[in-house]
């Protein structure tokens, strides 16, 4: 299991939101590249970035920030927000990022999906994101009917190369990972599970690591390592063991 940093952008600084509200924004940098460089310089493997505008526009917003986000950094990079085609999913791809997420697509259109991943192996991830076990779509403003562990499965099917489950009642609340749905959700599938939402300390990376074997393979950390409530060295560190 690795510790993933993430950087959330909103009209180009980095940003973290409250339970995916907007106006519950904090401005943590106004300079992507160097904040995604600090990540990488304290251990981070991958980093994870979010185009807010994108999400809730459904169209890519931060295109500028996301270069220099790139174009900092040697470790690979995912990036989700406002991916609807598959003119956007090649040019993030040709921007050097290695992985694109899809999320709402993944809900609204699922043939799209399966398109991608024949298109673009190995780098198509889906971002189901979940209010009590439900998936949330469109920047987590709706809540669905569909059950994230039946939108998981659908999407394995397609060839996803993995799956980030995030719970969005946890999301920014500093208030621990929900480790009964993140296990069950990576329990019920093959491929890869990364956790996302409600990490506030060490201790919930050591709690994650006890679902590790069940299919976790990473962690996605924003707020607690921006306000210095987790140090991302140790988070590192404890995963390699070393902790």
């Amino acid at each position: 299991m690795i510790v993933i940093p993430a950087i959330d952008l909103k009209n180009g600084a980095c940003v973290r939101l409250e339970q995916g509200l907007m106006e519950r924004d904090t401005v943590y940098s106004d300079d992507p590249g160097a904040q995604a460089r600090i990540w990488q310089d304290q251990g981070g493997e991958l980093l994870h970035i979010v185009d807010l505008d994108g999400a809730f526009a459904g169209e890519p917003k931060n295109r500028h920030a996301i270069e220099a986000i790139v174009k900092a950094l040697d470790i690979p990079t995912e990036l989700g927000g406002g991916i609807r085609d598959m003119e956007t999913i090649e040019c993030y791809l040709k921007l050097g990022v290695s992985r694109v997420i899809l999320g709402t697509i993944a809900k609204e259109n699922p043939q799209f999906v399966k398109e991608a991943c024949k298109a673009f192996p190995g780098q198509i991830v889906v971002g189901i994101d979940a209010k009590q076990g439900l998936v949330a779509v469109r920047g987590w403003a709706d809540v669905t009917e569909k059950k994230a562990i039946d939108l998981a499965r659908e999407m394995e099917d397609f060839g996803v190369e993995a799956i980030i489950y995030t719970d969005i009642a946890r999301d920014g609340m500093m208030q621990g990972p929900n480790l009964k749905e993140t296990g069950d959700l990576a329990e019920a599938i093959a491929i890869p599970v990364i956790a996302s939402g409600g990490v506030s300390s060490l201790k919930d990376i050591e709690n994650l690591l006890t679902i590790k074997d069940k299919g976790l393979a990473g962690v996605i950390t924003g707020k607690a390592i921006y306000s210095g409530a987790l140090d991302l060295r140790e988070a590192v560190a404890l995963t390699r063991g070393k902790g």
